[in-house]
């Protein structure tokens, strides 16, 4: 990626975790320099970004830091990001589950897309979460 198109995949993560959500944390973790990024465009627009980990030593793959722009939710952009994710896992990764820690109120969207809840509800960074996995592709 270019130096704008990084500075505005930042941009959006803070515009939605941070200032949408006020919620002040380290949204910068250090760890996207091991990630793959999904963008999704719209015309010249950045409409949404996702990561993607390498399966750990444990073997599960990991999606975060999903997020959509303000003006592009409601459009099925979510749905479109995650098939996207889950089809790159599954060409790389196909013997490895997926992680991910969703907040409380997306967990009938994930269960969308075959992830199931594996563990109790919990807070992270004031915000419910649920930690949920989905089966290997294979």
């Amino acid at each position: 990626m270019t130096g704008v198109q990084v500075h505005d995949l930042l941009k959006l993560r803070q515009d939605v975790f941070v200032v949408e959500q006020a919620c002040a944390f380290a949204e910068i973790d250090g760890r996207d320099g091991e990630a793959l990024h999904l963008r999704a465009l719209s015309g010249d627009d950045l409409a949404g970004v996702l990561r993607v980990f390498a399966p750990d030593s444990e073997g599960q793959a990991r999606i975060g830091r999903i997020a959509t722009a303000a003006g592009f939710r409601g459009s099925g952009l979510g749905h479109r990001m995650m098939a996207e994710a889950l089809r790159l896992c599954a060409e790389r990764w196909p013997e490895a589950a997926i992680d991910l820690s969703a907040q409380a109120h997306l967990e009938t969207f994930y269960a969308r897309h075959g992830f199931v809840t594996i563990s109790g509800a919990y807070l992270e960074d004031g915000i419910p979460h649920l930690d949920m996995r989905r089966a290997p592709a294979t």
